[in-house]
């Protein structure tokens, strides 16, 4: 078998691919937390046939780019080309991940890069609070572990432990391979079989159905870490729904409402433009196998902390308390539905939602049924949802004072 392979033709002279594997921070042991994150930066650093430097200039010589990124949950290889370089992109997406050879020299300067990366990341307090959000909701579950790692276990790993790494996780049947290019389907299809194809037998990663995780149980609801920053740095949030809850598509609405990237949000409205008291609010959900995380981020002035929480708070509870109307519900659907049109309109975002999906569901929903989806939300199933999220028994609060 083979990877499962994903296509959609566009017009454009520039082609896009990507690899999605099956494998993040979640896979590792916790003395090994950072591997699948130092996996990636290793894959580029010589193959059996190609040096760190031929890796780099293959596809730039071309004015193509070559990338990668590592979640909780997958790691993704993806490149940008002339349409006519696309086998040669193809090509090392599977030479850097099956013929990698993690020379020593290279990946002892690389730990030196990552243990860099953790530093500069400590330094943004708006990015190392959702980490430690992540500790204070799941406890000693996986997901709770940061994807850079941490200098002690980052440290404690070994080119061995990245080869049973690769060797475990770097298999066709945990992959798949998508195309957004100008060029006929059966042509690209046989260019990623010629590489991609395999003897192994079907192991799907994803299960068919999972439970979200019930909250955690710790102590403190309310966690305050002392921080020299300028700012106050505040997440509220709760565990939500896991990728395969029917109701993440009412959730990804809600969460919109509340605090997506347009200035008309509620919380924006309330904590910005009204009482300027933030420059940033931010609500986002992301989905995971068996659970989810729904979170609200602001920084504001120290002495203005308590205020913005408790509009914070005061717009949850208006949520819980009565039903959105239908004409507020119709305008939020049609900006959602905006946004996401917008988004796809990007061939590489297009991409790496194509990978994504069909590693995770082993399909992909066209735009068309996305909207289906969405338009079928009601009043009551937000109010619904509400109720359940942002019950005070649910609610988890970290602070950078």
């Amino acid at each position: 078998m083979g990877v499962r392979f994903a296509y959609k033709n566009i017009k454009s002279p520039v082609a896009y691919c990507a690899l999605s594997i099956g494998a993040g921070t979640r896979d590792e042991e916790k003395s090994e937390n950072g591997l699948a994150h130092f996996t990636e930066h290793m894959i580029f650093k010589g193959t059996k046939q190609k040096s760190a430097k031929q890796i780099n200039n293959l596809l730039e010589k071309c004015g193509g780019e070559l990338n990668a990124y590592t979640t909780k949950e997958e790691t993704v290889v993806h490149a940008t080309v002339l349409k006519e370089d696309l086998p040669k992109a193809i090509e090392l997406l599977h030479d850097i991940t099956f013929n990698s050879v993690f020379p020593e020299k290279e990946f002892i300067k690389e730990r030196d890069i990552i243990l860099e990366e953790i530093k500069s990341y400590k330094d943004t307090p708006s990015e190392l609070i959702y980490d430690d959000y992540d500790i204070l909701l799941f406890g000693e579950h996986p997901l709770s572990m940061p994807i850079l790692g941490v200098p002690s276990t980052v440290r404690h790993i070994r080119v061995d432990n990245i080869k049973s790494f690769t060797s475990e996780y770097y298999t066709p049947e945990n992959m798949t391979f998508s195309i957004v290019a100008d060029l006929p389907e059966e042509k690209c299809h046989k260019i990623v079989d010629k590489y991609f194809t395999s003897k192994a037998s079907e192991r799907m990663f994803a299960p068919d159905k999972a439970e979200s995780l019930k909250p955690i149980s710790v102590a403190e609801q309310s966690v305050v870490i002392p921080k020299k920053t300028h700012q106050a740095h505040c997440i509220i949030g709760c565990p939500a729904y896991s990728l395969y809850d029917e109701g993440r598509v009412a959730l990804s609405l809600l969460t919109n409402i509340l605090g997506g990237p347009a200035i008309n949000s509620r919380l924006n409205q309330i904590l910005r433009e009204k009482h300027g008291l933030v420059y940033t609010v931010d609500a986002s959900y992301t989905p995971y196998k068996e659970t989810g995380i729904f979170t609200i981020y602001f920084g504001t002035d120290k002495g203005s902390l308590e205020k913005a929480s408790d509009l914070v708070l005061k717009e949850l509870r208006n949520m819980t308390s009565s039903e959105i109307s239908s004409v507020a519900l119709k305008s939020a659907k049609k900006q959602l539905l905006g946004q996401l049109a917008i988004s796809m309109n990007n061939p590489e975002n297009q991409c790496l939602s194509m990978g994504k999906s069909l590693l995770v569901y082993n399909k992909i929903d066209s735009i068309e049924v996305i909207g289906q989806k969405i338009e079928a939300v009601t009043p009551a199933q937000i109010h619904r949802i509400s109720c359940e999220m942002f019950s005070e028994e649910r609610m988890r609060t970290l602070i950078y004072r």
